[in-house]
């Protein structure tokens, strides 16, 4: 059958990318191997190098080329493509086209050797090395061109690795990699015995499945590449360790990986953030950190790379802690493969919203993952006897001592955290059966660990940069702690009564907490200006430390202190079911005016744009006088997806020292239109096909299908001969929880269905029970609704969160600071 309409050649030229990337990568690995073997600058040497550059940009190209043509397919939207079909639509917003881009794993993936790309030609550029006067090569202050050959064998190795994961070939029985290019939706094994797919003009009318809602937001533009970049970033330092340990140049290669550490830190750190500020944005839990299994496998990587950033500065300054820095350096990437495994082989299952489904790629991802952990162990073991030991222990009054603690102590947080985001994996290899942390227990359960470990490393930042490296006086670290260490001190005690938090033991770690942040804060401001007497050009440190002592107060303060005001006073919302309380969801009618907190609120209006429907609510406030003045208003959404489910997304209200945070628990999607109307008033029915025991919703009320009556009176519903007489019995809860009861009617006479429809006049409601499925043991109901003294309702929640944008304030500090210390090191 030949097919109409189909672009074969961009699979095509698509798969002649993949194919060209791969090859070109091996080749590259295998030419810089050999160049790394030979002797430096032999004609052997420059032979090897000038090839392993060469394949190097035929796989960079390679590389651009398989971007180029997957953005292609989505913005024209080739939907006999699996993936495309899959992850777009033609309703969607053309600006979230990217989004749909890294939204499966073999865009992600893509993503991810796109990085690598970049970064890789960034290395062969930095690391040539240096000319003489005479002409003859010469090594650069970053390591010279000693470096390129060890260290790009490792990235081109890695990107073998990454490209084959987006082969899709077959050796043997097993399938190696996924490729976007080469599945048709025609042959795919969900389709190809569709009835559709056997039209030759399939393609006239066929749309995407469409991108997740929850990723049609501009943070999800942004954030996955952001934070991709720091995946990427995490590759330089294991290169350089590896290379370190290759060439037994134990001492010489941190100084060229440095700034890309502190580069790394950046990024990642300003990625994970990102994806904080899109879970405040545009998720319905209430917070940016829910401690989710990927949310932790992003965040443990950056704390143990921010570890080895610091190691690094002391074996700079002072030679020391010489195993930290490779240990650190190391364990970040192999950190950064183990959580690609938990994000992409399926062994979360449901403990995490954010994973991918498993495309049959577990055991690709394990050879990925175990070959690096076993690269740098086969080389500590081959260098063992030569690996330099120390020489002398640190004095506890010198700088490098305190921050190799601070880094241990970040060391530790990480295994904590990823030993519970890996108990399913725990429990697969070991037949175990731990459980992870309970739905409402994970907070409690991360928390009693991680604001220990937050409160000693905040006391480290407060203290460590006073401390000289060997030796320091301690009457000068006094001297200077002092006057932070008290104003911290009567601050937090202020607060912490305010905030009554020395009431029970469990409120006195925040106590603890907000005193660790204060001190960090100060500690850092008294630093700058009475240390570095206000040299913005040596303040990157000090400045990102204050960033991080505010994101981590503002994350106290924001969350232990939150205020769900949306308190139902009227009406019970519980009968809507389990995730419904009086306690945090309000009962708003439309026009009506209630208290909430310090405001009154008002919904006013539902409208309708696109797939989203918007509910508006006034925030009002009362004067002596009883007269209502408008604040501002708020219009929480619920983006309409039939294909996918709906999503309620909130809005926000942003203050300096709060933000007002509502969204969508409950609401009628259909926007009222009076010309939608049946006759007797009545709007045109909706059909609920329910088994016993179901439950469907009218917009103002619960109905409950309880039974089936085949004991009616058929004299006083005036039904004639019939052969099968039958009533559904309803349980109707309004929004009140007052119960009314109704029993449509439905019988069969010579073998001709008919109804008599029941009427709930008090809600406006018309039920008709219309049909009987024996196969699926299911019934049909009708239900139409009265238009003209129906009054539209939402249930919402609204939650204040004070001081949330010292943490926003912070993230911005953090950021700044790290810019300014990645400058620092290039220029030293």
């Amino acid at each position: 059958m030949e097919y109409i309409g189909e672009h074969l050649w961009a699979g095509q030229m698509g798969n002649i990318f993949v194919i060209i990337s791969f090859t070109a990568a091996l080749l590259a690995a295998l030419s810089y191997f050999s160049a790394a073997q030979s002797e430096w600058l032999s004609d052997s040497f420059t032979s090897w190098k000038k090839i392993a550059r060469i394949s190097f940009r035929v796989h960079s190209m390679a590389v651009l080329g398989i971007v180029v043509t997957l953005f292609i397919m989505l913005f024209n939207h080739y939907f006999e493509y699996q993936y495309v079909w899959q992850h777009s639509n033609k309703e969607m917003d053309m600006q979230y086209i990217a989004s749909c881009f890294w939204e499966g794993q073999e865009g992600s993936f893509l993503l991810w050797v796109f990085w690598h790309v970049v970064i890789g030609n960034i290395l062969i550029r930095n690391l040539r090395p240096s000319l003489s006067g005479e002409g003859e090569p010469v090594l650069s202050g970053t390591g010279g061109g000693r470096w390129e050959a060890p260290v790009m064998a490792t990235v081109s190795l890695v990107q073998v690795f990454l490209c084959s994961m987006l082969l899709g070939i077959y050796l043997w029985d097993y399938k190696v990699g996924s490729n976007p290019f080469t599945v048709l939706l025609r042959e795919h094994p969900d389709f190809k015995d569709l009835p559709f797919v056997q039209n030759p003009n399939y393609l006239e009318k066929l749309d995407g499945k469409g991108l997740n809602p929850l990723l049609q937001n501009y943070w999800m533009v942004i954030h996955p590449p952001t934070l991709f970049l720091g995946f990427a970033a995490t590759l330089v330092p294991f290169s350089f360790a590896i290379a370190g340990l290759w060439k037994k140049k134990f001492n010489e290669w941190q100084k060229p990986a440095l700034p890309w550490t502190f580069f790394g830190i950046m990024v990642l750190g300003t990625g994970i953030l990102m994806g904080g500020a899109w879970a405040y944005e545009a998720l319905s839990f209430g917070g940016f950190w829910a401690w989710d299994p990927v949310e932790n496998a992003s965040l443990v990587p950056w704390i143990t790379f921010v570890g080895a950033g610091h190691v690094m500065m002391i074996h700079k300054n002072k030679g020391q802690s010489l195993l930290a820095t490779f240990f650190l350096a190391l364990i970040t990437f192999i950190l950064i493969l183990y959580s690609t495994f938990l994000t992409r082989s399926g062994i979360l299952g449901d403990t995490s919203v954010h994973a991918f489904t498993d495309l049959g790629m577990s055991g690709q991802l394990l050879v990925y993952l175990f070959f690096f952990i076993l690269l740098p162990i086969c080389l500590f073991a081959i260098n063992f006897k030569n690996f330099p030991r120390e020489k002398q222990e640190d004095s506890i009054w010198s700088r490098e001592f305190w921050m190799l603690i601070g880094a241990l102590v970040l060391a530790i947080a990480a295994f904590q955290i990823s030993l519970t985001t890996s108990i399913p994996v725990i429990n697969k290899v070991f037949g175990t059966n731990m459980a992870p942390p309970g739905e409402g227990k994970i907070f409690e359960h991360y928390h009693q660990w991680q604001i220990p470990f937050a409160v000693l490393i905040l006391l480290l930042m407060a203290i460590t940069q006073f401390f000289k490296y060997k030796k320091t006086d301690p009457k000068e670290i006094r001297k200077n702690i002092l006057i932070p260490l008290i104003a911290a001190f009567i601050l937090a005690i202020l607060i912490g009564f305010f905030f009554k938090w020395f009431s029970e033991w469990r409120t006195l770690f925040y106590a603890l907490l907000l005193f660790a942040s204060l001190f960090a804060i100060f500690s850092n401001i008294t630093y700058f200006i009475k240390v570095l007497k206000g040299r913005f050009a040596h303040a990157g440190p000090s400045i990102a430390h204050v960033g991080f002592g505010m994101i981590l107060l503002g994350a106290l303060i924001s969350t232990s202190k939150s205020e769900n005001i949306s308190i139902n006073r009227k009406g019970d919302v519980e009968v809507f079911g389990k995730d419904f309380s009086n306690k945090d969801c309000i009962l708003l009618q439309r026009y009506d005016t209630v208290q909430m907190g310090d405001y009154y609120v008002s919904y006013r209006e539902t409208r309708k744009e696109g797939v989203n429907v918007f509910y508006d609510v006034e925030y009002m406030q009362k004067d002596s006088n009883g007269i209502y003045s408008e604040s501002f208003a708020l219009s929480p959404r619920v983006q309409v997806n039939p294909k996918m489910g709906n999503v309620a997304e909130p809005d926000t209200r942003h203050f300096l020292t709060k933000d007002i945070y509502t969204h969508i628990k409950y609401a009628d999607l259909e926007v009222s239109n009076p010309h939608n109307v049946s006759s007797g008033g009545y709007k045109e029915p909706h059909n609920n096909t329910v088994a016993l025991g179901d439950t469907f919703f009218t917009s103002n009320s619960i109905v409950v299908f309880e039974k089936l009556i085949t004991q009616i009176d058929k004299e006083k519903f005036g039904i004639p001969k019939a052969d099968i007489v039958v009533g559904a019995a309803l349980k109707i809860f309004d929004v009140y929880g007052k119960i009314r009861q109704a029993m449509p009617i439905y019988y069969l006479t010579d073998s001709m269905p008919n109804v008599i429809e029941t009427t709930v006049d008090e809600l406006g409601l018309k039920f008709a029970f219309w049909q009987i499925n024996p196969e699926t043991e299911k019934i049909d109901i009708a239900v139409s609704e009265k238009t003209s003294d129906k009054k539209d309702f939402i249930v919402m929640q609204a939650i204040v969160f004070p001081y949330i944008n010292i943490l926003w304030m912070g993230c911005i500090l953090m950021i700044i600071g790290t810019v300014m210390a990645i400058r620092r090191r290039i220029r030293n």
